[in-house]
Parts: C-alpha cells; sequence; structure tokens
C-alpha cells in the first residue's frame, strides 16, 4: 500500500461531504434534517478533536446561575471541569470549561447567520470565575478568561456565489459578543475572522478538512480554561 498525505486529507473531508449531504436527502422534516446535520459534525468533532475536548450538544450556565440558550456543538474542557449535568438528551457545562460554540445547518444563510450570532452572544454574556492557580512553585494569578470561539457549520450556501461579498457583510453586521470567528460551508470553503475584524474566505476542494485543522489551531492558542471556582456553584445548595 502507498500512503498519500492529501488522499487522507481528502478522504476526511469526503466523509463528512458525503454525511452531510445523505442527512439532506433523506431526512424530510427541517427540524429531522437540522438534528441530521449536527450529528454528522459532532460525530466528527468527536473522532478528531484532542481528548482534553469534548464536543456535545449542551446548554451552558454560570455561577449565578443563569442559562444560555441550547447550542448545537458546545466544545469544552473535560481534563479540568469538575462537573458537566445530564438533563433530558442535554449536557449542562459550566461556563467556566467552554472554548467554543458552534451552530450545525443545512445551508448558509443571513437569517441562520443572525441565529448562530445570537447563540454565540447568550454564551459570551455569561459569568465566569477564575480562581489563583497553585503549582509547583507557588500560587499563578487567575487567568483571563478567554474570548469564547464561535462559529457556523453547513453543507452549503443560500447565496451566489455561495462565499461572496453577500457572507461577509452579514458576518461584519454584528460584532463583538455577536463575532463568528470561522465556519465551514462544506461545499464550498471556510471563512476565519482575522485580527485585524477582517474575513478571511477560502474557497477550498477540502472546506471540512480545513475547517477542523483551523478550529484546532485556534483552541490550541486559547490554552487551558480558568481554574472554576466550585464553591461558587456550590453556594445554590443552601438556595
Amino acid at each position: 500500500m502507498t500512503w498519500s498525505l492529501p488522499a487522507l486529507l481528502q478522504g476526511l473531508h469526503k466523509g463528512i461531504h458525503t454525511r452531510l449531504h445523505t442527512a439532506r436527502e433523506v431526512a424530510g422534516h427541517p427540524v429531522l434534517k437540522g438534528d441530521a446535520a449536527e450529528t454528522v459534525w459532532l460525530s466528527m468533532l468527536g473522532d478528531y478533536l484532542p481528548e482534553r475536548y469534548r464536543a456535545r450538544r449542551a446548554v451552558v450556565v454560570d455561577s449565578n446561575g443563569t442559562f444560555s440558550h441550547q447550542i448545537d456543538i458546545v466544545i469544552f474542557d473535560r481534563q479540568y471541569s469538575p462537573f458537566v449535568f445530564h438533563q433530558d438528551g442535554l449536557d449542562v457545562v459550566p461556563a467556566e470549561s467552554v472554548y467554543a460554540v458552534l451552530e450545525a445547518k443545512q445551508v448558509i444563510t443571513a437569517d441562520e447567520i443572525t441565529y448562530a450570532q445570537d447563540k454565540a452572544a447568550s454564551v459570551r454574556a455569561l459569568h465566569r470565575t477564575s480562581l489563583p492557580i497553585p503549582h509547583a512553585g507557588g500560587i499563578a494569578e487567575p487567568k483571563v478568561p478567554h474570548v469564547i470561539l464561535a462559529g457556523l457549520v453547513t453543507l452549503e450556501s443560500g447565496w451566489k456565489p455561495p462565499l461572496g461579498d453577500t457572507l461577509i457583510k452579514n458576518l461584519l453586521a454584528r460584532q463583538k459578543e455577536h463575532t463568528l470567528d470561522l465556519g465551514c460551508v462544506a461545499a464550498h470553503g471556510v471563512f476565519a475572522r482575522q485580527d485585524d475584524d477582517s474575513y478571511l474566505i477560502e474557497e477550498n476542494g477540502m472546506a471540512a478538512t480545513a475547517f477542523l485543522f483551523e478550529l484546532i489551531a485556534r483552541l490550541q492558542t486559547l490554552a487551558t480554561v480558568p481554574m472554576i471556582d466550585i464553591r461558587a456553584y456550590a453556594a445554590w445548595l443552601k438556595a
């Protein structure tokens, strides 16, 4: 057998693209199509993200008892997260543990971008605790909580051209807590927010693979989540 890295990368993308296309063709109801697409992306992330991360459909909660909207895909820390609740088929994840949130849809449109932006803002608005970190040499200052990444992943685009000015216009319409940092339109390419708040658009025949690699690279820059103040959550035991 002759091994080929390009062939492996192409195979990863092709597998995702085929499963998304099949989900769209087989699932009749729009809700079922959405659930099927979500499952495809969750499966891919479960297979390829490093073990320190988990990707689940979830709601995020903070120590003040405030909950986010339901999120299609929450990427959170499992190595240092002391608890994750399970309720009615959903995970409930503490805000301190969250690295990124993604919405998974069939087609990228203006409405779906707005929807994903609102979901991201509901998570970013949550309070996150951060304690000093004991280590062998003493105690480190509390980590300033990182900005939670947000994105949107789809199979197709509702525009022509699929990744043109209309996409960028809608991405730039709302920023700050509503910012979408990256996304994938599996049939066409990827987008990624740059340091100057502009967007890099890349048409790519291996879009799903390109998205996975960019997501992992951005997760690496976030390092480790803050040290959670578990007593802030425990205070609710007395409520």
